[in-house]
């Protein structure tokens, strides 16, 4: 309400304003054609006016601030894959058996270019990794989540990142993977219908955070190449990836 009154009173200052003005020109010239002549040509020349601040300025300034937001988001991606998702993209990968397909997509290199991340994550998602329970450690699967629950929950909790889609979707299908391993009694004796589900919440997890990794390494790519530098040397895909810059 305080602001509402506040408008209407700078509203009325500026007309105020403006008559004053024209009664000064008025005043001083005695001119009235030009003066109605120029008063004229301001009032066919506004609706331009609102047309170039509307639908130009206002976009330059809205993207200004979206490709800021995107920014930070993409700190907050960074600290993700740092706390928690470059270790669960080694524990999730045990439990694809098709890994020798899925491997050559994440192998990146220096020389790859926005086109070469797309083509990666496409093939990635129509490969729909086979996902088998026996391969990996799904106990410490279970353990891990529970050691990183107050993380994870913290960036549920960034309004922020509602901004970004693809990001909350995989940490949608990471919670509840690490929801559906803490309902349950025990993860050693499952039913095979069971088995079945956890494997299906462990595959959306998986090439969803496999996506959102390419891409944050895509990112790094482009604006921090001595991260990028780093993420390649530790590329948890390839298996000649060294730490040590050689």
């Amino acid at each position: 309400m305080k602001d509402k009154r506040s408008l209407i009173s700078l509203a009325i200052v500026l007309l105020a304003s403006s008559a004053v003005l024209y009664l000064l020109h008025f005043l001083a010239f005695r001119d009235l054609h030009n003066l109605a002549f120029y008063t004229f040509m301001d009032v066919a020349f506004m609706p331009v006016e609102i047309l170039v601040v509307s639908l130009i300025v206002n976009r330059v300034l809205a993207d200004r601030e979206r490709r800021a937001l995107l920014h930070k988001l993409n700190m907050v991606i960074g600290a993700f894959f740092s706390e928690v998702g470059t270790e669960l993209l080694g524990r999730l990968r045990a439990f694809d058996a098709s890994f020798d397909r899925t491997r050559p997509h994440l192998v990146f290199r220096p020389g790859w270019t926005a086109e070469h991340y797309q083509a990666a994550e496409d093939a990635l998602r129509a490969l729909q990794p086979e996902i088998e329970l026996p391969r990996g450690d799904i106990e410490g699967l279970h353990a891990f989540f529970a050691d990183r629950r107050r993380f994870l929950l913290g960036l549920l909790e960034n309004p922020n990142l509602l901004e970004h889609e693809a990001f909350t979707d995989l940490l949608w299908a990471v919670f509840h993977l690490a929801e559906e391993l803490g309902a349950r009694d025990s993860l050693t004796a499952l039913t095979a219908p069971d088995r079945t589900h956890l494997e299906l919440d462990i595959q959306r997890a998986y090439t969803r955070l496999l996506c959102e990794w390419l891409e944050h390494v895509r990112h790094l790519q482009e604006d921090y190449p001595y991260l990028f530098s780093f993420a390649s040397r530790t590329n948890p895909f390839d298996p000649d990836a060294v730490v040590a810059a050689s």
